[in-house]
């Protein structure tokens, strides 16, 4: 299966089955991110039981301190 995270193709391997688990994968999991999935954001809480579909488009978002 292949996803999208950020316009960049993923190759998506057998164990990686929710969207936590390919954040973790990639290092995109951590604090200050969002994450919307095919232009819906996904709460946090939700990012668990969130399911891969190939083709899905995962779009991150990472806040930065600055100015």
């Amino acid at each position: 299966m292949k996803v999208e995270i950020n316009h960049h193709e993923v190759a998506v391997e057998g164990d990686c089955k929710t969207l936590l688990q390919i954040l973790k994968l990639e290092n995109l999991d951590g604090r200050g991110v969002a994450v919307a999935v095919d232009n819906c954001v996904v709460p946090r809480d939700s990012w668990a039981n969130t399911e891969l579909v190939d083709g899905m488009k995962i779009t991150v978002i990472r806040a930065v301190c600055g100015g």
